[in-house]
């Protein structure tokens, strides 16, 4: 059997502490090949769980299109996106209590091939003067095109008058978190927390106001209303 020098002992005895005293941990066990000895190991940073999303499934194919007018219905909108790719479906979300178009809604594709085209062709144009906001609700992770992942994470702007929000749909994103509450006052900013390192909701998000009143008044408005099919809670965070 090779021997080991004490310069590589001495290395791995190092590595191992590292490891042990970091945010690191090993995903494999550190091994030593004696016929070059050779240190091998692998890491991994104990946060990032990256669960893939299969591009073909129906998260991936499915379009958020933010900022429409409220007067779109959902022929309307089936019919600006069947000019670039098949569709399985178009829906206008509706506010449960005032019957109100939210301002956004759903496209699901029936190919990744449509989505990337939508996506492209779609994004930032006009629909009833209004300039639309077009992203995948779910990012694939194992070597879909860049051009699927989400554009809606933009930077949350944080205040002193901000809400909690639980139980939240996996389906809701920052963009229709905002304009859900765009309603009860001036939102500064939403968001949809996620797993680290995946598109994976964590089930609850953040809205910022920019007054104590706005915040009562979305309390007392939204807490236990119905949004994208599941009851929310709502509080002060």
């Amino acid at each position: 059997m090779a021997t080991i020098s004490a310069s590589i002992l001495s290395s791995t005895t190092h590595l191992h502490h590292h490891l042990s005293s970091s945010s690191y941990k090993p995903h494999i066990p550190i091994s030593l090949k004696s016929n070059n000895t050779r240190l091998l190991c692998v890491a991994q940073e104990t946060t990032a769980t990256v669960v893939a999303v299969d591009p073909t499934s129906e998260a991936a194919r499915r379009l958020y299109v933010g900022n429409i007018p409220r007067t779109t219905t959902n022929d309307e909108l089936l019919k600006v996106f069947q000019e670039h790719g098949s569709i399985e479906n178009a829906e206008v979300m509706y506010d449960k209590y005032s019957g109100r178009s939210r301002r956004f809604g759903f496209v699901t594709m029936k190919t990744v091939d449509d989505v990337n085209a939508a996506i492209e062709k779609l994004d930032g144009t006009e629909i009833g003067g209004r300039k639309i906001k077009v992203n995948v609700t779910e990012k694939p992770l194992n070597g879909a095109s860049s051009t699927l992942l989400p554009s809606e994470e933009t930077p949350f702007v944080d205040s002193p008058y901000k809400l909690y929000v639980g139980n939240l749909a996996k389906t809701v994103t920052s963009e229709s978190l905002k304009s859900f509450f765009a309603d009860k006052g001036n939102v500064l900013g939403a968001k949809v927390s996620r797993v680290p390192g995946t598109s994976k909701s964590n089930g609850f998000g953040f809205v910022s106001f920019s007054s104590e009143e706005e915040v009562e008044a979305a309390i007392s408005s939204f807490n236990d209303a119905v949004l994208e099919g599941q009851k929310i809670r709502v509080n002060k965070a």
